[in-house]
């Protein structure tokens, strides 16, 4: 109890020495009755309670005392690799939290960071040397919580499609799940992926360090550097997880798996590529959805939607929707899908992989190992007697046309092709080897499409141009008259909300080519890409800039924002 006395009496005389207490408050502190219970470590505690002090003068005080430096928890970028380093059980236990790597030492944020007897358990379960910090109570409270519920969050299960060498899987399986680290960081990458809203993980080493990234509304942020050593235990863990062989790390494989996580159910699909330090893996999220996904949500301008919907309401036709890998192509079908009456219509669908479950609709997932392909399966489909035909997408000749005689024989068929805009699809099938007059009489209309990032409505600002500078960007919307144009831009930095980016979210840009007689006789005279699309927006085609610039008028997103992805 002396020994006790004299701490306290040591934290009272530096608080006094610092001006936040005076004596009087230290007396009636020591005299309360809570401090009479013999726990150590109280008098800081009751000084807040009384008022006298806040945490932080307390936190602020003992780092001085025992020699460590004080952080703040709030905001801090905590490095989820170092985290994991012990389970969430220990970080309870020891009332500590790894929070980074400094040089080879752990830095670990402690209610005690002075306990030698601690430091030295720390140092023996992590496997690093420690370097303490001190935080408030509260805030290692809360973020000890925090990573006990996202730890705990994530709840895994295995495809039915069985692997090669499923026994050795399920025997490393065992040693893996022995390796805490390895499995909670797992869980922690999948979680925050999810948190974060993130559509790909991609997982990268290198000669002396590994990597982890999100691709969050399309763009590429860095999200953790765990310790290169972390790097084989995590990628065997995740190679199990998807079924798979983690025996063979010289050749691409592909797997996959469901994890569930905050009552989210998230299909992952998992590819691994031999790279020059270590194999580098790559995962695709995609969230499955009971809400049916509309034409609206997409945010379909009304005159692109309305000659869309007249479109994909007639009896027979070909309408392809093109764009780059990620711009959303797959969910524009299922949203023009979901218009289509499945009460009184057939609709089979051939994709590669089953992105989304739709109820009504026959969905076959292709298997090239097993001789299916999107070729056979579509061959096998137009036995089935379907009205509506979907099919992933369209990569050979075969396939292109297989759908385009489909078409020609009393079937809606949609599809995807990988162009730069509506004109380029036809290009492309002529290209494929499709000869132009089976293009000219089948292909109804194009739909072609970008997704934009969204501005975070927190921190956006509002900014003004002149005529003249608008004048500048080619195809901006300008109303007769108008000498000043008001515009939002991401602010420098963002916010929280936004994850410091300025956006949040993101929507679609469209362009809609109606397929008219003059368009087909270009098409039959093998005219170019530049030249339908000249005629097209002759006869009043909106263009994909022309819809990006339109919605940056409305301030759903930045002028920059457009001139980044649309050329």
């Amino acid at each position: 109890m002396k020994q006790q006395g004299k701490r306290h009496e040591l934290m009272g005389e530096i608080l006094i020495s610092k001006g936040i207490i005076t004596r009087e408050q230290l007396n009636e502190a020591l005299a309360h009755k809570d401090l009479k219970s013999g726990e150590t470590g109280l008098l800081g505690r009751v000084l807040v309670r009384l008022g006298f002090c806040t945490e932080e003068d307390i936190a602020r005080t003992v780092a001085e005392r025992v020699g460590v430096p004080f952080i703040s928890l709030e905001g801090y970028p905590i490095d989820t690799a170092a985290m994991v380093t012990i389970s969430a059980e220990g970080a309870r236990k020891y009332r500590a939290l790894p929070i980074g790597f400094s040089a080879d030492k752990l830095v670990v944020a402690m209610e005690k960071p002075g306990d030698i007897l601690v430091l030295d358990d720390l140092r023996i379960l992590t496997g690093y040397n420690i370097k303490p910090v001190m935080a408030t109570d509260s805030e290692l409270e809360a973020a000890i919580n925090n990573y006990s519920q996202s730890s705990a969050g994530v709840e895994h299960s295995f495809e039915e499609e069985a692997v090669e060498n499923k026994e050795e899987s399920v025997e490393a399986s065992s040693d893996v799940g022995a390796d805490r680290p390895a499995v909670q960081l797992a869980n922690m990458i999948l979680a925050q992926a999810v948190s974060a809203k993130a559509s790909d993980v991609h997982i990268e080493v290198y000669e002396k360090s590994l990597r982890v990234r999100f691709r969050i509304d399309g763009v590429l942020h860095d999200v953790m550097a765990p310790p290169k050593k972390m790097h084989g235990a995590l990628v065997s863990r995740l190679k199990i997880m998807s079924n798979i062989n983690i025996a063979e790390r010289r050749i691409p494989q592909d797997g996959r798996m469901t994890v569930k996580i905050e009552d989210k159910t998230i299909d992952v699909r998992v590819a691994s590529l031999p790279a020059s330090f270590g194999e580098r893996l790559t995962l695709r999220m995609l969230e499955r959805t009971s809400r049916t996904i509309t034409l609206e949500d997409l945010g379909v301008a009304p005159d692109i939607l309305k000659k869309y919907r007249e479109m994909i309401n007639l009896p027979y036709g070909f309408i392809p929707v093109t764009g780059p890998t990620g711009s959303g192509k797959s969910t524009t079908l299922y949203a023009s899908l979901a218009e289509v009456d499945r009460v009184v219509k057939n609709v089979i669908t051939v994709e590669d992989p089953v992105e989304y479950r739709m109820e009504g609709i026959n969905q076959i997932q292709i298997n090239p190992k097993a001789g299916l392909t999107f070729a056979s399966g579509l061959r096998s489909i137009l036995r089935s007697d379907p009205d509506v035909v979907m099919v992933g997408e369209i990569r050979d000749h075969e396939t292109a046309s297989i759908a385009i005689e489909s078409a020609l024989t009393g079937h809606m068929v949609f599809t995807t092709l990988h162009t730069n805009d509506t004109a380029g699809a036809i290009t492309r099938l002529t290209e494929m080897g499709v000869e132009p007059y089976l293009t000219a009489s089948s292909v109804v209309g194009i739909m072609a499409q970008r997704l934009l990032r969204r501005l975070c409505t927190q921190c956006m600002e509002t900014y003004t141009i002149t005529r003249s500078m608008a004048e500048k960007i080619a195809d901006f919307p300008l109303q007769p008259g108008e000498e000043e144009i008001k515009l939002r831009r991401a602010r420098s930095g963002g916010c929280i909300r936004c994850g410091n980016t300025g956006y949040s979210g993101r929507f679609g840009v469209y362009e809609f080519l109606e397929v008219t007689e003059e368009i087909q006789k270009l098409t039959l005279n093998r005219s170019t890409a530049r030249e339908i699309k000249q005629m097209a927006v002759s006869q009043g085609m909106i263009t994909l800039r022309q819809d990006g610039l339109a919605k940056a008028r409305q301030g759903l997103t930045s002028i920059e924002e457009v001139l980044r992805v649309i050329v």
